[in-house]
């Protein structure tokens, strides 16, 4: 679904996928060869939200932004994982959030940081290049190893190779 809202309708820059049952609301913008998958929300009624180029937004995940302060801002090739809250943030490129992980207002996971599944990432905070954060309240744990810097330029291609066989269909 694209709604427009408040004078705002979402632009998507073409090759993209979205799935059916995504949602995308008011000031958003999705650059070309990303894919919002199913179930997804972005909603950007009070302040605008930017996603990248072949970046991924995976099933039941809400992006949103706060009604005083900033919008969201999602770089290139960052890779969200499922059911994950991302709330006003900035997320440099190639940078991954985990399954069912929060990133709060004003918060920046910088590229090529990862935030894992079930983290919180409190207001203001800043994951920084090469960390891993884990838990509740996240926090710096370790650093990521040369596999996971690996792994998370292959999320952003795989997801688009994906996306490409559910637009072939």
């Amino acid at each position: 679904m694209i709604r427009t809202l408040r004078g705002h309708t979402p632009i998507v820059d073409e090759p993209a996928f979205l799935a059916e049952t995504a949602a995308l609301i008011g000031d958003v913008t999705v650059g070309a060869e990303s894919s919002i998958w199913y179930g997804a929300v972005l909603r950007g009624d009070d302040n605008p939200i930017t996603v990248g180029r072949r970046s991924n937004i995976q099933d039941g995940t809400i992006v949103h932004v706060s009604s005083t302060g900033q919008g969201t801002v999602i770089g290139d090739e960052v890779s969200i994982g499922h059911a994950a809250i991302i709330h006003a943030c900035t997320l440099e490129d190639r940078s991954f959030v985990g399954m069912g992980a929060t990133v709060m207002d004003g918060a920046v996971v910088e590229s090529g940081a990862m935030v894992a599944a079930g983290a919180l990432v409190a207001p203001g905070k800043i994951v920084r290049a090469g960390q891993v954060w884990m838990g509740n309240p996240g926090r710096h744990t370790r650093d990521l190893t040369e596999d996971e810097k690996k792994y998370l330029t292959y999320v952003a291609t795989h997801y688009w190779e994906l996306a490409q066989d559910y637009l072939g269909d």
